[in-house]
């Protein structure tokens, strides 16, 4: 029971981060000082998708998994939970392509926004 809980956390752990990596931009606008931490966050998110990493919680839910007599899945998060809801026929290189790119192009947007905020005010 313990185990799948374990596994379970780093499931919610997982899907917050990647919430984070793709929203927090926004965050950014209204507190500025949360870019200090989604930066690195989502050049990290970015990175796994453009070289099509693994990130390393999935290996680490699935290690729960198995230690809580559960069957651990293949592939990454992404491909796992999010893959079948968005795009049903699977992951292939070129949507990681895209998913990188939509993560860049809209926490671009936004930090360019925030720093238009920040030299208009100066």
């Amino acid at each position: 029971m313990l185990y799948r809980l374990a596994a379970d956390a780093v499931l919610i752990l997982h899907l917050a981060f990647i919430l984070s990596v793709v929203l927090g931009g926004a965050l950014a606008l209204r507190w500025p000082r949360v870019a200090l931490i989604h930066l690195p966050t989502a050049v990290w998110g970015a990175t796994v998708e453009f070289l099509h990493l693994t990130c390393p919680l999935t290996p680490l839910e699935n290690h729960f998994r198995h230690l809580a007599g559960q069957q651990g899945y293949s592939g990454g998060f992404i491909e796992n939970y999010l893959l079948p809801v968005i795009y049903p026929s699977g992951l292939t290189p070129s949507i990681q392509i895209v998913l990188g790119s939509v993560v860049v192009a809209v926490n671009l947007a936004l930090y360019l926004v925030l720093l238009h905020r920040l030299t208009r005010r100066r």
